[in-house]
């Protein structure tokens, strides 16, 4: 029996890549088991032994719940707010023949900025401006946070806007803001709402930032923390597999409609 030349490394890769993801995927996925009977740690519930008891004592937990609609609001206006700017900065990205490759470094560089550095300096900077921690605070933070990862979702959507497309709509009279409103708008939709929908997830989860910036009422992320250093309730499991699905849900939405718009273009 003789080996393909190439099969060895693809299953070299293979096995690594889902190690990987075991790897990456085994603690939440824990979390999640848990959750539905945190007296049986370490050990994971057996069917007769799952219950949604704390998922229902969720609606009695009043910090958690202020909590969550806090981080929702700030998660929705960082949403929109970074998808707006994000898409200003794709269009120009695109429009600009020198300085290119600096516009799209100086967007991303956030992204390499530790969570805690730059919570801290914007925490220094917000305070001696005199503005007090609010809710529009923790937005500015999220928004370093989330802008990149927005910009280059929709940078990448910008591939099935073609020149020709804008060509052709130019030869028939078409000024620029109606080619952006008729093709380049409808061809970068699914980008938009993927960078919205990825936005909200990273500004809903973001622990660092919040935990210098926010005010009275803090994010859900931060009140997490503190009730787990204060003696693990088991709502919290509760709290963190809901997130945990919810988010998994938003993540395989936003694959399953680019796979959908990928067979239509091809």
């Amino acid at each position: 029996m003789t080996v393909r030349e190439g099969t060895t490394p693809r299953i070299v890769i293979w096995a690594l890549t889902i190690f990987g993801l075991i790897v990456i995927y085994a603690p939440p996925l824990y979390l999640l088991g848990v959750s539905f009977n945190p007296a049986l740690q370490p050990g994971l519930p057996h069917f007769s032994d799952i219950t949604l008891k704390w998922y229902l004592a969720l609606g009695s937990e009043s910090a958690l719940v202020a909590a969550l609609g806090q981080s929702i609001i700030i998660a929705l206006a960082t949403a929109v707010i970074a998808t707006l700017l994000s898409l200003g900065a794709a269009l120009a990205h695109r429009e600009l023949h020198r300085g290119r490759s600096l516009w799209f470094l100086t967007v991303l560089l956030p992204m390499f900025i530790p969570g805690v550095i730059q919570g801290l300096a914007l925490s220094t900077v917000i305070s001696r401006a005199g503005v007090k921690a609010s809710a529009l605070t923790v937005i500015a933070g999220h928004l370093l946070w989330a802008m990149p990862f927005a910009f280059v979702v929709i940078l990448t959507s910008f591939a099935a806007v073609k020149r020709t497309y804008l060509m052709a709509a130019d030869d028939l009279g078409a000024g620029r803001f109606r080619q952006f409103w008729d093709i380049t708008l409808p061809l970068i939709r699914p980008g938009l709402i993927s960078a919205f929908i990825f936005s909200f997830l990273l500004s809903l989860n973001e622990f660092t930032r919040a935990f210098y910036l926010a005010g009275r009422q803090n994010t859900l992320p931060v009140v997490l923390f503190g009730k787990m250093n204060s003696g693990a309730s088991p709502t919290i499991y509760a709290m963190s597999g809901a997130i945990f699905l919810v988010s998994s849900v938003c993540v395989v939405a936003v694959a399953l409609r680019s796979l959908l718009m990928q067979r239509r273009v091809g």
